[in-house]
């Protein structure tokens, strides 16, 4: 009550602080300008604080974890040790939820093996990588505690799993797993030198996430890469246990960043977090290092087939040499031979079909898909006369018009007109669409866009991504032209359902664009956003993800876009800097707690981030 008491006395005083400045003459002298100035930050502070503490109240905890995690970090540079609190509720709410997300899990996997039948299981969020995210820019010593949390129960859980999952380098979830995470996104955050010092005591196995975190770090810092690499390598070639599987993950960082494949049993499992994936010009050295301890640990005797403990086996291990085979011959033409006389050895355990040089295994992020699949269009051919029925060929078509689309090429759009199936043909030509609309977005081409958000068969929530980020196209060259389309998403917006949280994310999108170009119809608009939000019980106010999906006999597709203004905290950051008493008290107009915090943290984190500018 007192916090709430003192914000209403700030908003007073700001307003005369602000009333006094509008009636002196034009020149005002700097001591009110930064009166003024710390009564804002006053009042953001007190925002803040009594969010957090109405936050406690909340029942829905992943909704208390994060409010209570963002409000620690905007407190941080002001009130550490209210912060530090903070960051202690959230972790306790966010390990709430895991666990209990851990729980339903396990209790699905069971029934699931009792019954023999299929059970979808339960994802949740991972709340504490959140927290830990945020927490790990703030407080190093906090950030260790919760991570020696997480290790300490990776561990016991470890020694429980069964010897299949200790030695799955790719899905035993360790304590080293979360922590590399966290490191690659601070990295990826520009904060180099913390991630890597929260990276270094998990950079002791070859796995996913060690090769994709020094990727990442290879970005900002190759010569920091370049060394924590030089060390897996070293302990690679010490390791009795390393196997063609840890050749393949050593490989990913010289040849195939962000692509990893692992091969296990009878296939292959590959991970890929970039769609292009070249080469980074590596010192010879490094790469000459890496292809004598590959060499050495390829070239390690065979057991027989029933005494084989590798994650790879003979098959695996044979999939191995075959894929790095050209690179031998290129960089290191004098152990090719040796790994040769290996494969031969091989080969007997490995089916004629796996062995050719159709699987797309062996040259995976290797080889450009064009050069792997030079001529999709016959490919396709192909198939089609080998199709018997009308619904293969129908899915046929629809495959390749959703993979001819994705790359621009107009023979997506043919292949759609002819599939016959009158059902599938409008599924895969809404699909379509938006991936055009999207494809010419990214090429900047507005009309284009804005032709397929007209005519397309896009829903409305996808109509209005299309309409918003075209008009932006056009904000600085054609203005006249760019409001027009966001009214043409306006109305969009309007024919969205009055309860469905789309009406309230589209309308978000709209108004936050109109704040960049008019303030007056942006307040307006906002008025529609506020009763849409009231209306629909599920809206949060930071729901960013644009969805669009297909699916045939052959294949399912989603693809997830982020659609960042359909997220309170643009249009209030806009709405705080044109008018922030205005934007405080319409905050209060939300009657759901969910976006009415994300709208208030949107606004002091403006006001607050303007200190820190300053100084």
């Amino acid at each position: 009550m007192f916090q709430r008491l003192l914000v209403v006395l700030l908003l007073f005083s700001l307003t005369a602080v602000i009333a006094t400045a509008q009636v002196k003459p034009a020149k005002v002298k700097a001591e009110e300008v930064d009166a003024e100035a710390e009564q804002r930050r006053e009042m953001a502070t007190s925002l803040v604080i009594s969010l957090a503490d109405e936050s406690r109240g909340i029942k829905d905890q992943t909704r208390r974890a994060r409010i209570q995690a963002r409000a620690a970090d905007i407190l941080w540079d002001t009130d550490q040790d209210r912060a530090r609190e903070l960051f202690r509720r959230a972790w306790d709410s966010a390990d709430a939820v895991d666990n209990e997300t851990a729980r339903q899990k396990a209790e699905d996997m069971k029934r699931m093996q009792a019954s023999g039948e299929p059970v979808v299981l339960r994802g949740g969020p991972e709340l504490r990588n959140e927290v830990l995210r945020i927490v790990a820019k703030r407080d190093p010593k906090l950030t260790e505690e919760f991570l020696k949390i997480f290790e300490d129960a990776n561990a016991k859980a470890d020694e429980e799993a069964t010897a299949q999952a200790r030695r799955n380098p790719v899905t035993s979830e360790l304590g080293s797993t979360r922590r590399l995470r966290l490191a690659q996104q601070l990295v990826q955050e520009g904060d180099v030198d913390r991630g890597w010092a929260y990276a270094v005591p998990a950079l002791d196995k070859v796995n996913l996430d060690s090769i994709f975190f020094l990727s990442t770090l290879r970005e900002k810092n190759a010569s920091l890469a370049d060394k924590g690499f030089e060390g897996l390598l070293a302990r690679s070639a010490r390791d009795p246990l390393s196997d063609a599987n840890t050749v393949s993950g050593l490989s990913s960082y010289l040849f195939t960043p962000f692509f990893y494949i692992q091969f296990e049993g009878n296939g292959a499992n590959q991970s890929q977090s970039r769609r292009t994936t070249q080469p980074p010009d590596v010192p010879p050295r490094l790469r000459s290092d890496f292809l004598k301890v590959a060499f050495d640990i390829l070239m390690r005797p065979l057991p027989p087939p029933d005494q084989d403990r590798s994650t790879a086996g003979h098959r695996g291990k044979y999939m191995v040499i075959k894929r790095l085979l050209p690179i031998f011959e290129q960089y290191a033409p004098d152990l090719e031979p040796g790994l040769r006389t290996q494969m031969t050895a091989l080969a007997s355990y490995v089916p004629p079909d796996a062995q050719d040089g159709g699987n797309r295994d062996l040259t995976a992020g290797l080889r450009p898909e064009e050069e792997v699949d030079p001529n999709p269009a016959q490919r396709m051919q192909d198939r089609l006369d080998h199709a018997k029925t009308a619904d293969e060929r129908d899915a046929i078509y629809a495959e390749f018009a959703a993979m001819f689309t994705q790359k621009g090429d107009p023979l997506g759009r043919e292949l759609v007109d002819k599939i016959a199936n009158s059902e599938l043909r409008k599924n895969v030509k809404a699909y379509t669409d938006f991936e055009w609309a999207q494809y010419y977005i990214r090429k900047k081409d507005a009309t284009e866009a804005a032709r397929f958000a007209k005519n397309g068969e896009l829903t409305s929530i996808q109509r209005v991504w299309t309409y918003t980020s075209a008009a932006k196209l056009l904000f600085t060259s054609e203005r006249a032209q760019a409001i027009d389309l966001l009214n043409d998403a306006l109305a969009e917006a309007r024919r969205i359902g009055n309860s469905d949280p789309d009406r309230a994310r589209a309308l978000t999108a709209v108004a936050t664009k109109m704040a960049e170009v008019d303030m007056v119809r942006a307040w307006e608009t906002l008025s529609e956003v506020i009763k849409a939000a009231n209306a629909a019980d599920a809206f949060t106010g930071e729901d960013t993800r644009i969805f669009s999906r297909l699916q045939t006999r052959n294949m399912t597709v989603i693809n997830t876009s982020t659609a960042e203004d359909f997220d309170l905290e643009g249009l209030f950051r806009h709405l705080a800097g044109a008018d922030l008493l205005r934007a405080v008290q319409v905050t209060k107009s939300f009657t759901s707690y969910a976006p009415r915090a994300v709208a208030t943290l949107a606004i002091a984190r403006s006001v607050l981030e303007k200190r820190k500018e300053r100084a």
